[in-house]
């Protein structure tokens, strides 16, 4: 029976051991908190300016060329070489020596000399360095067959194949976005305080926004080049509702799953923006037409998008069939008064607890913020996390409180027998050749002396055991004099004490861990949608499909473009 608004109580903020669970957390979809949609949003509500001051390409399709997005204080520039790449020397593997193309996003406008200064280093990538004038480097491959058709398709004066188009939605996809000091760019600290780079990952996807229109313009420059080429002709131009269509592709395997694990104070903050937003929405004791309106038409955009999910992986594709079933489950709740009822929104995720499963629920969750972007679009700016996220060990702390925290945050980890071989089964190394983390086999493999410390669960319970016998009133620095190799998991705890949706509440070294679930909840943050897994540890998703482009963006929609548009009607 639902609660009656005379009784209604705050909903609050949903405990950690519901949200923090693997399961849950790769049932993330995308929301207004997410990363992309952030940019696209205040770059039109601040009327950010685009110019292409530079496009120094050839008829083969390499040379260089610099996009300028110019908002209300600053300039950025993303510098970009587009390279001549023989087929088997393309790879997405991070140890790849040659791309596609290359990027650097430039803080201000580059002159001559910087260009010259990057043209000799970004196309090296790992083997060459930039400077504290670059916030970002990059590289991209081509999407082969696409590309191909695409050039081809315009060259001869028609338009791609839009199923061809859909089934690959990229034509070139990302093999690493490198930000904070990376390769001697510049660190985050430098940047931290400008207002457009408050979120996380600003600089990164502003990056990606602009590779996607160099790609669209290289793609056609090179049609028209061949049109002239062959016959002397006029390559047709990309109808702007396809190359809407095309975002830029990222192939993401094991190297991002350990972030989460690294990042526990960055990891809650984005937890706590998305929880905070929620219950800010179910506490609201009514909803107006206006809101319910724009929430029932996001809900059948998003259901078509659910629709046009492709997957060819057995454990994701199961995952739609269920999202599909619980949307239609919804769907039919939806068409009783349920958000025309007192505190609708409690209501109805109380509901979707009880009917749906986790991929419903979450869905619903990221769906019931849309229409309220005053209401929780504030949160972004405290999603990022500053240098105090390698804090001190309050080594005054007695273990006796210690030990309270351990119980109060941990007990999940100290109900596991740590003893039992499938309870550490798995081994997070860097493998040596290829310089990417790895997932290992304990039992099949000596590579246990490489461990990386990615099992909070089995370390703080280990500190725990390694507690007893000492007294209450003992210190934690005391503890820690003779005891140094627990120094990790002692901060790890004081860190979850104060920023309790920093530790994912799941062994991460179990026989039966998925590390996509990682992967996955990182990725929604980003915007990401559509996953498609190509295995239990990599996945390839798209980014900025469907977005305007920079000439688009004071025109159309710069938020709520992550949703397709409703199929146009014919005339009658």
């Amino acid at each position: 029976m639902e609660r009656e608004a005379s009784d209604h109580r705050p909903a609050g903020l949903r405990p950690p051991e519901t949200v923090m669970r693997l399961a849950r957390l790769g049932s993330f979809h995308q929301s207004r908190l997410s990363f992309m949609r952030i940019l696209t949003r205040r770059m039109q509500a601040e009327g950010w300016r685009f110019d292409r001051p530079v496009f120094e390409i050839g008829d083969d399709g390499t040379g260089h060329a610099v996009y300028s997005a110019h908002g209300p204080e600053r300039s950025y520039s993303l510098v970009a070489f587009a390279h001549d790449l023989p087929p088997e020397k393309r790879s997405d593997r991070v140890i790849a020596e040659a791309w596609d193309a290359t990027f650097a996003l430039f803080d201000g406008v580059p002159g001559a000399d910087d260009i010259a200064r990057l043209a000799q280093n970004v196309p090296l990538q790992e083997a060459g360095r930039v400077s504290e004038r670059e916030l970002s480097v990059s590289r991209a491959n081509r999407s082969v067959r696409l590309w191909e058709h695409v050039v081809s398709a315009l060259a001869a004066g028609c338009q791609p194949d839009p199923v061809q188009i859909e089934a690959v939605g990229y034509l070139m996809r990302t093999t690493a976005v490198y930000g904070s000091g990376k390769l001697g760019a510049a660190d985050r600290e430098m940047i931290a305080d400008r207002p457009e780079c408050a979120a996380p990952f600003q600089v990164e996807m502003l990056s990606v926004y602009l590779t996607r229109t160099f790609v669209r313009d290289l793609v056609q420059h090179m049609a028209d080049a061949r049109a002239r080429t062959r016959s002397g002709g006029t390559a047709a131009r990309l109808d702007p509702a396809l190359a809407r269509r095309l975002g830029i592709g990222n192939s993401t395997g094991l190297g991002m799953a350990p972030f989460l694990l690294n990042h526990p104070v960055l990891f809650n903050n984005w937890i706590t923006a998305r929880e905070t937003a929620l219950e800010r929405v179910r506490s609201l004791p009514q909803a107006s037409p206006q809101e319910v309106a724009r929430f029932r038409d996001l809900f059948a955009r998003a259901r078509r998008s659910v629709a046009h999910w492709q997957t060819g992986h057995p454990g994701q594709a199961w995952k739609r069939s269920v999202l599909i079933s619980d949307i239609d489950h919804l769907a039919g709740h939806l068409e009783s008064d349920v958000l025309s009822a007192p505190h609708p929104w409690d209501g109805l995720y109380l509901w979707a607890e009880r009917s749906l499963s986790c991929e419903g629920q979450e869905w619903l969750v990221s769906l019931m913020l849309e229409p309220y972007g005053a209401l929780v679009d504030d949160l972004t700016s405290a999603m990022a996390c500053g240098e105090g996220e390698t804090r001190r060990i309050a080594g005054a702390m007695t273990l006796g409180r210690l030990r309270q925290l351990v119980q109060r945050s941990h007990d999940w980890a100290l109900a596991i027998d740590w003893d039992l071989p499938e309870t550490t089964a798995r081994v997070w190394y860097v493998s040596e050749e290829k310089l990417e983390p790895r997932l290992g086999e304990r039992a099949e493999e000596p590579i246990a002396p490489y461990e990386q410390p990615l099992a909070p669960g089995r370390d703080v319970a280990a500190l725990y055991h390694a507690m007893e016998g000492w007294p209450e009133e003992a210190s934690v620095a005391e503890f820690l004099l003779r005891h140094s190799e627990h120094r990790h998991a002692v901060r790890r705890v004081q860190i979850v004490a104060e920023a309790p949706y920093a530790e994912i509440r799941d062994n991460t070294i179990a026989c039966d861990l998925l590390p996509i679930d990682m992967l996955r909840c990182k990725l929604s943050f980003f915007g990401a949608m559509h996953f498609d897994p190509r295995s239990d540890r990599w996945v390839r998703i798209c980014m900025f499909g469907n977005a305007p482009y920079p000439e688009e963006l004071s025109a159309r929609d710069g938020d709520f473009w992550i949703y397709p548009d409703p199929p146009e009607t014919p005339d009658a």
